[in-house]
């Protein structure tokens, strides 16, 4: 594509961003109506509010997404998720998988008009970056999800890194996995930091996919445990990125293991 068609497109995919979420404001209100009784832990509603963002990839052109899943883990079965974190492509990109996760976004998505308001009816939880209290109501209502059997997302890296590489992971989504007695399903995102570069609204044309490796039992575990605990998911995750970033395959599934 000619570079000087990717600014005015890539301003085009935003307009249409824009337009979905006026779109899907109506049907999220409905279907939350009319499944209010039946879908008290708002996993349905949740399910179809997410489903926007895989409509927006679907429709940018400058993007080819897709799940590479080899261990299918169980959509009504609680995990913590957790996902490296190169780009605002990222959840475009980790939207796409085929079940249900209550997000833990930053504030200010949550303060985008129309847009914020679906993420409270999903189910989402926001929080506010350098705030403590916040944090600790934010794991508290990650828990309160976990509880209820609902899966959560994490980006542990807490920012996105400006050169795509996988950064330090913060304890605080491990410590809930822990205390939860949940596992934890490690996300390699892949490709996204070139699909839209830190500090850019235009797109490039790439590839990109997500990666489920297998879960990661918190069995028999402390929170003591937690540092090291994101210290190997965050391993694992690099390590599958550079595999496939090598031109081998990803290395394959093993069995859910504690840390020894």
């Amino acid at each position: 594509m000619p570079r000087w068609l990717a600014a005015p497109l890539s301003l085009l995919f935003w307009a249409t961003c824009v337009l979905l979420v006026l779109l899907w404001t109506p049907l999220i209100a409905f279907y939350r109506l009319a499944t209010f009784r039946s879908d008290p832990d708002r996993y349905r509603v949740g399910y179809l509010f997410h489903r926007i963002a895989v409509v927006a990839a679907r429709l940018n052109r400058f993007w080819d997404f897709r799940v590479i899943d080899d261990v299918h883990p169980d959509p009504r079965r609680p995990y913590v998720f957790v996902a490296n974190h190169a780009s605002n492509a990222d959840p475009f990109l980790v939207a796409m998988l085929p079940w249900e996760m209550k997000w833990l976004s930053k504030k200010s998505i949550f303060d985008i008009p129309l847009l914020g308001w679906q993420m409270r009816v999903a189910g989402d939880v926001e929080v506010e970056r350098g705030n403590k209290e916040s944090a600790r109501k934010a794991m508290e209502e990650l828990r309160e999800r976990l509880d209820r059997k609902l899966s959560v997302l994490l980006f542990p890296q807490g920012t996105r890194s400006p050169d795509g590489s996988v950064g330090e992971f913060r304890e605080g989504a491990f410590r809930l996995a822990i205390e939860a007695g949940v596992d934890v399903v490690p996300l390699a995102v892949s490709g996204t930091a070139e699909s839209l570069p830190k500090g850019s609204i235009a797109f490039r044309e790439t590839k990109a996919t997500v990666t489920v490796l297998p879960p990661i039992s918190t069995r028999g575990l402390t929170v003591e445990d937690a540092p090291r605990l994101a210290e190997q998911v965050r391993d694992e995750i690099a390590r599958a990125i550079s595999s496939g970033s090598s031109g081998s395959p990803p290395p394959p599934p093993s069995a859910p293991a504690a840390i020894s």
